[in-house]
């Protein structure tokens, strides 16, 4: 009798406390500064979608942007491989250009939802009207091509960030990709002597590096180099998923003796290491209809889109649950504290994200379970948004 009493006193005294808690992580989470550093909207964006009202493709709109709480979004631009080479001629900062200018033709669009930020000021003030404060940052070095006065231009346009390789190599860099693929002889490994020049400038002019995506020696001659903190835009951890761009326990470390900031890739196959072999057997099994989909007339990109609505639901049901995710959050706070990790969905650039983050709207659930793995309220600010902030501050003013 004494031990069900106990049992029926817990029961009223937990699930109260359970309700409370419920209620108090979503008004934590919209009184908190939210900033995420990787989303990559604009590939719609740039093909004529319109983001100011609500969207049925994708991860991310205006509307769905407040919906999740975001206060600060780094929108990326990102040059498809194919606008390297074009009849022989690089047009890479041509679609870098058209992305930046479908970002302000939404903001022009959208005065009263939306601002271009430049600085960790702008950014405050945003925030202080209740607007998303938009930043850009450009994915992979190849827009400025092998001349430094181009970093010069699109840092005038609003670039505020720059990861310094995608997956291939730029003139001045390897990738990640590169350096770890066994079938290929590289020139050089890291930075050569135009690739730390570059660096020195983006530290003059105020451009966070971002070493997501760029190989371990590139890594290596950054943190040697650099002044400012940098960022891991959107990595994982090695040591949980050893996917070939997640960054492995040294560096994690390095960069926190640098003060700067891992944000976390939101991606299946980046946070779950049995995702990407069940999705490589799926896709196995359905070679025919995806050979299929691939000689529609349509543009590449909706090829993909196309390819992904159809795996979507053999997908579904091998999505890794969100403690996965939180997993990388945790470990990397565990390593190296808590103010060296933060978000980095990349949103509308991976075909799978784990349970219970469906889309942008799904953020909150995030707080959630930062809070039920003992986080405290201060802890949980930092790694929603402090944290970036405090990067931006040291590199944009």
């Amino acid at each position: 009798m004494k031990s069900k009493n106990l049992q029926l006193l817990l029961f009223f005294i937990l699930v109260p406390l359970n309700l409370f808690s419920q209620t108090d992580y979503r008004k934590f989470h919209f009184e908190s500064i939210v900033a995420d550093t990787h989303n990559d909207v604009l590939m719609r964006a740039v093909e004529g979608e319109d983001l100011s009202g609500r969207t049925t493709k994708g991860h991310s709109d205006l509307i769905r942007f407040k919906e999740g709480g975001v206060d600060v979004q780094f929108f990326s631009v990102w040059v498809a491989p194919s606008f390297l080479n074009v009849n022989g001629k690089d047009h890479s900062y041509k679609r870098a250009t058209a992305m930046i200018d479908s970002l302000n033709s939404l903001i022009k669009r959208n005065p009263q939802k939306i601002g271009l930020a430049l600085n960790f000021n702008d950014v405050q003030k945003l925030i202080n009207q209740k607007k998303l404060a938009a930043l850009i940052g450009v994915e992979g070095g190849y827009p400025i091509l092998d001349n430094i006065n181009y970093l010069d231009t699109l840092f005038n346009k609003g670039m505020r960030y720059m990861t310094l390789t995608w997956n291939l190599n730029t003139p001045w860099a390897t990738s990640a990709r590169e350096e770890s693929r066994i079938d290929t002889v590289l020139q050089f490994k890291g930075l050569n002597e135009k690739g730390k020049e570059i660096v020195k400038r983006m530290n003059q002019l105020g451009i966070i590096i971002d070493i997501s995506h760029v190989g371990q020696k590139t890594v290596d001659d950054v943190l040697s180099l650099t002044t400012k903190p940098v960022i891991a835009s959107h990595s994982c951890v090695y040591k949980l998923t050893p996917a070939f761009r997640n960054l492995k326990d040294y560096q994690l470390k390095n960069i926190a003796k640098n003060n700067g900031v891992v944000f976390i890739n939101f991606y299946a196959g980046f946070i779950d290491s049995t995702f990407r072999p069940k999705s490589d057997s799926i896709a196995r099994f359905h070679k025919a209809a995806i050979d299929s989909l691939k000689t529609l007339p349509l543009h590449p990109d909706d090829i993909t889109l196309a390819i992904e609505k159809y795996l979507s639901p053999f997908i579904e049901p091998i999505r890794p649950p969100l403690s996965k995710l939180v997993d990388h959050f945790d470990y990397i706070a565990k390593l190296v504290g808590v103010d060296h990790v933060g978000i980095g969905s990349d949103f509308d650039g991976v075909e799978a994200l784990p349970q219970e983050m469906d889309d942008v709207t799904f953020l909150p659930n995030l707080t959630r379970e930062l809070f039920l793995r003992g986080y405290s309220k201060n802890d949980v600010s930092k790694i929603l948004g402090g944290n970036f902030m405090r990067v931006l501050k040291a590199n944009t003013n």
